[in-house]
């Protein structure tokens, strides 16, 4: 799940906190963690606040790591740059914060993304497909019979392997996941868009699911901003464990 904080959309009852931010990250977190495989807070959300925003983001990624160290945690900064430009992201993202995964922009090319990929154990979520209106713009563009997108996935299959790379696939065009799945049967695919951005839970597992689930299925706003009453946190773990339980009816049927 996604946690994307936005001051002006904090509940009264955290945003007079000394740090706002990070105690309404903390509620939703103890609130969800038990039904949550997997946190993305989105870099923006905390970058926009200078300092304290980063001093917060800090805080709670070290927060969730004591909580359960089982819980994967996504860098959602869309990270995309070459040289030492690349790697010094990657040492902020690996090396000064324990981030499991970060997306990337592959537009620039593999040394744009390899650096994120000399780090043990971590992971690089490569852009394939977004679900906003300008994706039209450049990820359709056609040559040779082949679609942007598409040879952004199968090019960037040689730089790692299935246990470092992942891509993003937008909810909102879920139909677009079984020719996707064909192209990288075997990777984990990040999809974002369930819940406030209308993307379904049920298309995602039709078309996208392969055999080992292969899924990280990410709702933000759907969830942390379900109440703005005294009881946000608990209306966030009612709304996760609704998701989390969807999902395991999908896992039973097909396992």
């Amino acid at each position: 799940m996604g946690l994307d904080p936005e001051i002006t959309r904090l509940p009264a009852s955290v945003a007079g906190a000394a740090d706002p931010i990070f105690e309404f990250n903390r509620r939703i977190i103890d609130a969800t963690h038990k039904y949550t495989a997997a946190y993305k807070p989105n870099f923006a959300f905390y970058e926009s606040y200078g300092q304290k925003g980063m001093a917060a983001l800090d805080k709670t990624v070290r927060y969730i790591n004591k909580l359960d160290t089982n819980i994967f945690i996504i860098a959602d900064a869309k990270r995309g740059d070459i040289g030492n430009t690349s790697k010094m992201y990657a040492r902020a993202v690996f090396g000064e914060m324990p981030f499991d995964a970060v997306t990337v922009a592959p537009y620039m090319g593999e040394d744009s993304v390899t650096p994120f990929l000399s780090y043990p154990g971590k992971w690089a979520i490569i852009l394939a497909l977004t679900s906003n209106k300008g994706a039209d713009d450049f990820q359709y563009h056609t040559d040779k019979g082949q679609r942007l997108f598409e040879k952004v996935l199968s090019l960037s299959q040689r730089w790692g392997t299935t246990d470092n790379i992942m891509y993003v696939v937008g909810a909102t065009r879920a139909e677009m996941l079984a020719g996707i799945r064909k192209i990288v049967p075997d990777h984990f695919l990040l999809v974002p868009g369930v819940g406030a951005q209308g993307g379904s839970l049920a298309e995602v597992v039709q078309y996208g699911m392969n055999r080992q689930c292969g899924l990280l299925v990410n709702s933000s706003r759907g969830i942390i901003y379900a109440d703005s009453s005294e009881n946000f946190a608990e209306t966030a773990g009612e709304k996760a464990r609704e998701i989390q339980e969807e999902m395991a009816i999908y896992l039973a049927k097909r396992f």
